[in-house]
């Protein structure tokens, strides 16, 4: 152990320096406190300290109950214009895909009214999804678009990338979006489709998004699992 250094900021180093190196892998169940105060020769209350401190840093995951484990590298949306999910996805070395769990044509609620700018004659599209990373659920969405501005595409065109359907019809440029973010403990229906315990941690994100003039073309209310998801602002 480096003498400069707090014995817990040296633990933590290690253990982190390991990870790195690939003796431990996302999803590993590191050993017991017990076990690895005994490994480093130190107090289980120096060794609690370190492992606190790399959970903190979300490299690693406690679970109550279960043990601490790697966690999963989270995927992380910078909350400056508007970007499609499968993009932020993809921009971070993954592969995106998406489960509709129900896709329909309706009339608009008030509220989705008020969103979208729209008269209570006018329709919308409504879809359900679980959007994944990697084949692992990270959100549940409820998108609600205006119904002229996609009825000449199919489902499939819309699932696959809404946003490029949006900027072939020409209605202008991908513009800004507004976002209120909330945090909120996972329902059974949620817990099931992200698989997670019912009262994890989620984040939920309500956005309409815009073209460049102004004008709505979709509203989302998400639920991300709070675990493997962070926003990230930039000014």
């Amino acid at each position: 152990m480096t003498p400069k250094l707090p014995v817990y900021i040296q633990i933590h180093d290690k253990i982190k320096q390991e990870i790195e190196d690939g003796i431990w892998k996302i999803g590993d169940r590191l050993p017991s406190e017990r076990e690895l105060s005994e490994v480093f020769g130190v107090s289980r209350m120096t060794l609690r300290q370190a492992i606190q401190t790399l959970a903190d840093e979300g490299i690693l995951e406690r679970k109550i109950g279960s043990g601490t484990y790697i966690a999963r590298q989270k995927v992380q949306e910078t909350m400056i214009g508007t970007t499609s999910f499968s993009d932020i996805i993809r921009s971070q070395g993954s592969q995106p895909s998406s489960k509709t769990l129900s896709y329909f044509v309706t009339a608009p609620s008030s509220s989705e009214m008020e969103k979208l700018r729209l008269t209570k004659d006018q329709k919308i599209l409504k879809m359900e999804r679980i959007r994944y990373s990697d084949d692992i659920p990270i959100c549940f969405e409820v998108a609600s678009i205006p119904h002229h501005l996609i009825e000449d595409f199919s489902k499939e065109e819309i699932t696959r990338s809404l946003y490029n359907v949006m900027a072939s019809q020409g209605h202008g440029v991908i513009g800004k979006s507004s976002q209120t973010i909330s945090a909120l403990n996972a329902s059974e229906k949620i817990a099931h489709y992200l698989e997670l315990k019912k009262g994890d941690a989620v984040l939920r994100l309500r956005q309409v998004s815009y073209f460049d003039n102004g004008t709505p073309f979709e509203y989302v209310r998400s639920q991300y699992a709070g675990e493997r998801f962070e926003f990230y602002l930039e000014k």
